[in-house]
Formats: structure tokens, C-alpha cells, sequence
């Protein structure tokens, strides 16, 4: 339930109205019609692809926050949403988008079909956008409806300029389904179920096999509750956060074998890797290609001991002595290395023309569900990306007022 009622919808009567009132990220000056500020922020949330992750696999915050703080800024005087109310509508997002993949055994795995965030997400940024609005339960089934109606992209466009966009077009048409379900428009309200001979949100999943729930009551425990997010401490495919981790730990047994490292010594470069033909890619040419390339990072990650924003610049990508690490990768794919984000590991082995054999492994990388960064590091990301385009002191309000958000008495202070 809510702690607030509208007497009066508090929708704007233009759906899409030039009106600006809702922020852009790291633009103070800049505002843009609330919808629009969401597709702007959630296409720069991953822009990077340096967004959480969650199993199973999507990007669940980015669909979700930008629909939100527009829809903040987008309520008038008197109606603006508190700090806790924010929080229990960025939880309601969360929580759909899980609770509809843990219905699928193909969702659990890394995707083939549809990106996540560009289906979950959407469903979730209407859930969200939905409790945050208070409609009614009847105007929330039939948010979700049409939500599913906008939602659904393509895996082949991964690893492009477009990736990006699915997170935008997640948030932003999530938050129009609310807004059109608010203002009366209505869609099937079993989208949901698993009818046979006519598919709903089955229609993404191949293996969806829906399941009541209870109703959610005092004691009701968020999936949140029993998970972490995934956050990731370089830009780039959460994937590569395994291998990554396995190069530098056999880099480190390099430089003690060897004393520097010297590519010149080694002979081949074998990488042990789940199949997911996405993020395999020998020779990436762009950085998106780079963020989406086991053999890339593994390579990076041997070459300069670490894996950071300045990896995926042009000039690093196209480094000669870059080219040549990559000439000597050799990929296999274990049968127990299963593309699943709770399952797989990484493996680097470096075969030198000496005939010695120096390996890495890496079954759960720092900043993985079961092994979470700390606060420190948490925050340490956040200023870090927070700075280039906020001053210090604003980057600190933020991070208190992040701190104390259930107090928080108007959440469009965000």
C-alpha cells in the first residue's frame, strides 16, 4: 500500500509534453520532458556498460532509477514522492524483473535472444513507475501489459552503439505504460500467465513457467534481501570480470617466474571459457567490440596488469604489441564451464616456449554477488566517475543523501 492517495491523477494531461522539468546527468543546465530525461539518463547508464548486474542476467537498476527521478521531478507541488517511498518503488522494480526471470531456466543463463534489461527492464520501470504514481491495482496490471507490448531487443545489436539504447528505450517506454495505464488506456491483464496457444511475456522466454505468488504482506522478503548486485569495478561485459581476474592472477606468477613480463616469451595464451558467441570476439575493432571480448580483456589485463575506462580508447585497443598478445590466444570450452553468471569461471593459461605452463583461475571476482565490494569500494567507483562531471561537493551531498534516503522528505532533491 501507499502512504499517499491523489483525490486527482497527478499525470500531466500531455503525455508527451515539451515541457522540461526533469534532470539530465551531469548536466545542470539541461532539463528535458520527463520521459525523454529517462530514455537520456538510462541510454548513459549504459553507456559504459559499467551498470549493475544480477542473476538472472540483467541490468536491473538502469531501467529503473531514471524512470523514477523523472517521475519525481515530474510531480507537481504537494504529490512529490518521499525518500521511502522512492526506495519501495525502486524495489518493486527490482523485484518484478526478478521474480519474471526466476520463472524461465532460460533466463538464468547468459541471454541468446533477447537482451534482459530491453524485456525484464522494461516490465520493471512500469512496476516501478506505477507504485511510485499510486495507481491503482487494476491500472498496474494493465501498465505491465502494455509495457510488454514496448519491450524486447535483440542480442545481435550487443557489443554496437546501439546496446546502449535498451536500457533508454527500457526505463523511458516503462514509464509511458504506467502513464498511459494512469490515464485509462488498458491491455490484457494476463499478460503475465502462461496461456497456451497465445503467448504474453512468454513470447521472450522459451522455458517461462509462471507460479502464484503470495500476496506480499509485513514479512514479505525481497529477492534483494537474498541476492547482491553485481557491481563491476571496470567498463565492460560482467563476463569479463573472470577472466580479467584469472589474467592478473597468472600475470603475478609471470613476473615471479619471469621478473617483468615479456610477451616475447610466451607461446600461446589459452583461455578456458563458457560458449557465448557475443563475447568472443578475437580481434574487437571498437570499443564496444573491446568491452565485449574475452581475448581483449584477458590480453589488457596481461599486458598493463589491470583493466580500466583507458583500456577501451582507440589508441589502446589498436596497440601493435596488443595485437600480438591477441594473435597467440587459443580458446576452449570446458563442458563443466557453463555460460551462466553463477556458474561459470575463468581460466588464463600462458604456455612459454620454455614448455612451462603458468595458469590462473577465477571462479568468483571481487564485486560478484557472492563476493560484493565493500562500501569503500563502492564509493570509491562513484566518485571516481562522479567527478568528471560534479564538483566534489556536490558528489558528497549525493552520497549523503543516498545514505540517509528513507528520511529523505522529497526524493526529487535527487
Amino acid at each position: 500500500s501507499s502512504r499517499r492517495s491523489f483525490p486527482v491523477s497527478p499525470i500531466p494531461q500531455e503525455l508527451y509534453s515539451p515541457v522540461a522539468v526533469s534532470s539530465v546527468y551531469g548536466k545542470p543546465g539541461v532539463k528535458l520532458s520527463p520521459t525523454l530525461a529517462a530514455f537520456t539518463n538510462g541510454v548513459a547508464t549504459h553507456s559504459m556498460d559499467f551498470d549493475d548486474t544480477w542473476h538472472p542476467a540483467t541490468h536491473p537498476s538502469g531501467a529503473v532509477l531514471p524512470a523514477l527521478l523523472a517521475a519525481s521531478q515530474m510531480l507537481p507541488p504537494g504529490t512529490k514522492p518521499s525518500g521511502m517511498d522512492f526506495l519501495l518503488a525502486f524495489n518493486v522494480g527490482l523485484e518484478v524483473q526478478g521474480r519474471l526471470m526466476h520463472f524461465s531456466s532460460e533466463a538464468h543463463d547468459i541471454p541468446k535472444r533477447f537482451h534482459p534489461p530491453s524485456v525484464v527492464g522494461t516490465m520493471g520501470s512500469a512496476a516501478a513507475t506505477a507504485k511510485l504514481l499510486s495507481l491503482s491495482s487494476a491500472q498496474c496490471s494493465h501498465a505491465l501489459g502494455i509495457a510488454a507490448s514496448l519491450a524486447g531487443a535483440p542480442m545481435a545489436n550487443a557489443a554496437t552503439q546501439a546496446k546502449p539504447l535498451h536500457i533508454g528505450n527500457a526505463t523511458r517506454l516503462g514509464f509511458e505504460a504506467a502513464l498511459l495505464a494512469a490515464r485509462g488506456m488498458e491491455a490484457n491483464p494476463f499478460i503475465l500467465d502462461d496461456i497456451p496457444g497465445c503467448s504474453g511475456f512468454s513470447a521472450f522466454y522459451g522455458v517461462y513457467h509462471p507460479k502464484p505468488l503470495p500476496a506480499p504482506g509485513d514479512c514479505h522478503e525481497f529477492l534483494l534481501e537474498k541476492q547482491d548486485i553485481a557491481f563491476k569495478r571496470f567498463p565492460a561485459h560482467l563476463g569479463m570480470h573472470w577472466v580479467v581476474d584469472a589474467a592478473l592472477s597468472v600475470r603475478n606468477l609471470f613476473l615471479n617466474h619471469a621478473g617483468s613480463f615479456s610477451p616475447a616469451l610466451i607461446r600461446t595464451i589459452v583461455l578456458k571459457i563458457p560458449v557465448s558467441k557475443y563475447i568472443n570476439r578475437p580481434f574487437p575493432s571498437s570499443e564496444h567490440q573491446a568491452r565485449h571480448s574475452f581475448q581483449f580483456n584477458a590480453c589488457a589485463a596481461l599486458l598493463d596488469g589491470e583493466v580500466g575506462l583507458a583500456s577501451f580508447s582507440e589508441g589502446s585497443i589498436q596497440r601493435q604489441e596488443l595485437r600480438e598478445l591477441l594473435d597467440k590466444v587459443v580458446v576452449e570450452h570446458p563442458e563443466d564451464n557453463v555460460a551462466n553468471f553463477d556458474k561459470m569461471y575463468g581460466e588464463v593459461a600462458l604456455l612459454l616456449h620454455s614448455g612451462d605452463v603458468l595458469m590462473g583461475k577465477c571462479d568468483t571476482f571481487y564485486g560478484h554477488w557472492r563476493k560484493p565490494l565493500s562500501k569503500e569500494s563502492l564509493l570509491k567507483k562513484f566518485r571516481s566517475n562522479a567527478s568528471h562531471v560534479l564538483p566534489e561537493e556536490k558528489i558528497e551531498t549525493i552520497i549523503s543523501m543516498v545514505d540517509n534516503l528513507e528520511k529523505l522528505p522529497d526524493s526529487s532533491q535527487l
